[in-house]
């Protein structure tokens, strides 16, 4: 049998390959990460507080006032964003607790990562992407938010 073929070799081309992987995805992942200075952190940290404060409220004025020009233009007025926060990222509205993450700057981009449990006990991790205004205030420019397993790096 050929070497290439040989289980063994298989399995250590495949770790190998594997290892490569997920050495890349690492340094890709803190490549260019770095803490921002803690007044800027602190600023960051209040607009994604003072948003999810408003969506607790159930103040949708309020909570589209921290979006930036896009999301406006995106959305148009304060219900018509409230109602894709209710349809598409509920777990924002009301969670039973938050946890803020270090605030970061990575490739250019300002991120504040927060773990979130909802009514039904689901973990979820929204990282919130910020832009400061023309105001030079910061406004929230996106968000994902993707399940969370509890064994978070934070």
């Amino acid at each position: 049998m050929p070497a290439a073929l040989r289980p063994q070799a298989l399995n250590r081309g495949w770790l190998a390959r594997w290892l490569l992987a997920l050495c890349l995805a690492f340094t890709a992942a803190t490549g260019g990460a770095a803490e921002l200075p803690e007044a800027q952190a602190k600023a960051v940290r209040a607009v994604v507080e003072a948003q999810l404060d408003a969506f607790a409220a159930d103040d949708a004025e309020r909570a589209f006032s921290y979006a930036a020009p896009s999301i406006h233009k995106m959305f148009g007025n304060a219900p018509t964003f409230m109602a894709m926060v209710l349809g598409q990222y509920g777990m924002l509205v009301k969670p039973e607790s938050v946890l803020f993450l270090l605030s970061e700057s990575v490739r250019g981009d300002v991120i504040q990562a927060v773990l979130l449990r909802d009514g039904m006990g689901r973990l979820w991790r929204a990282t919130y992407r910020l832009e400061q205004g023309a105001d030079e205030g910061w406004r929230i420019n996106g968000c994902v938010v993707e399940p969370d397993d509890g064994k978070s790096s934070a």
